[in-house]
């Protein structure tokens, strides 16, 4: 998982501390016998010059979107060249230091916990799922189902793709399997109007949260995202959740950044990282729409969600 980007950096701090290491020994051996030799270090733009266009394309071999590359890049530069460091601990130094900006790129303007928005808000709590065809929308929901009745919160599934051929199927095979009910229309009906049915039902039975899913269509079909529209203006979801598929890189970066341009996105989940080999998608998406990443999905069963972490990620990577 994420070998790519874990590569790119673990290459980008050796070379660099050892490139610099080796420079800075020298010049400490020319200048020892003037007795001005440092234990510290002021990185220059020529020091750094090759070994960051290396890691800035790295970082875009490896899915970050060429926006949060530059950005990233940026940050890094401006601040290896501002410290003095320590030279026993360069390669610390600049490890802790890409840390501390991917830190920051992974934190949102607004840190969200679902079961503490759940608990504080009145009921139903809407949540309805957003994206593409074939994320994984529908499997995701109902692992959220899962999720939530281990919480002890209560359920009720809406049938809102009424597009995609077994849509309706799958999702009562999941609801029956799960034990829920799941508030269908015929194939072909009005989406917004099944989402409605959903919530009315849930307001009649005192059912804490309702899980709506949507039929998957492509960010670039206007009249599709306009009926995505309708369909948020009718039901007003307390929360607008983007699944992504991780293994789509930067197209799963420019999904999420139209879905938020014409709908506004709550939260993003992201699928299949279990075999995300790159990783540069969850950093980016964060950084371009500023929203936080809730969950992340390791597999097909319905504990395979993960609750998404910036510290256990960048683990992962460094």
């Amino acid at each position: 998982m994420f070998n790519s980007l874990r590569k790119k950096l673990d290459n980008f701090i050796g070379s660099t501390g050892k490139k610099l290491g080796d420079e800075h020994l020298q010049l400490t051996r020319s200048t020892r016998l003037k007795g001005i030799a440092s234990s510290k270090i002021r990185l220059t733009e020529k020091d750094l010059k090759d070994t960051l266009w290396e890691l800035h394309i790295g970082l875009i071999q490896s899915d970050v979107a060429v926006e949060t590359a530059d950005q990233l890049i940026d940050k890094l530069k401006k601040r290896l060249l501002s410290d003095e460091i320590e030279k026993k601990n360069l390669d610390t130094h600049i490890k802790n230091t890409i840390k501390e900006i991917l830190h920051e790129s992974l934190t949102p303007k607004r840190e969200i916990n679902l079961l503490d928005e759940i608990k504080a808000s009145d009921k139903p709590y809407k949540i309805m799922f957003l994206g593409v065809n074939g994320t994984g929308k529908t499997t995701t929901m109902a692992k959220i189902a899962h999720y939530l009745m281990k919480n002890n919160y209560s359920v009720v599934l809406a049938a809102g793709d009424t597009f995609r051929d077994g849509a309706i199927e799958q999702i009562e095979k999941h609801a029956t399997t799960l034990g829920v009910k799941v508030i269908k229309h015929q194939k072909g009906a009005d989406a917004a109007a099944v989402i409605y049915d959903a919530i009315e039902h849930a307001r009649a039975k005192k059912i804490d949260v309702v899980l709506a899913d949507t039929a998957g269509r492509m960010q670039t079909n206007i009249n599709l995202m306009d009926e995505l529209k309708k369909i948020c203006r009718v039901n007003k979801p307390d929360l607008k959740v983007f699944v992504g598929d991780s293994l789509t890189g930067n197209d799963a970066v420019d999904q999420a950044i139209r879905f938020n341009q014409a709908v506004g996105l709550d939260a993003v989940i992201l699928t299949k990282m279990d075999a995300d080999a790159k990783g540069g998608s969850a950093i980016s998406i964060i950084n371009e729409i500023h929203t936080p990443l809730l969950f992340y999905g390791m597999g097909q069963g319905y504990d395979d969600l993960r609750e998404f972490n910036s510290r256990w990620f960048i683990k992962q990577l460094i």
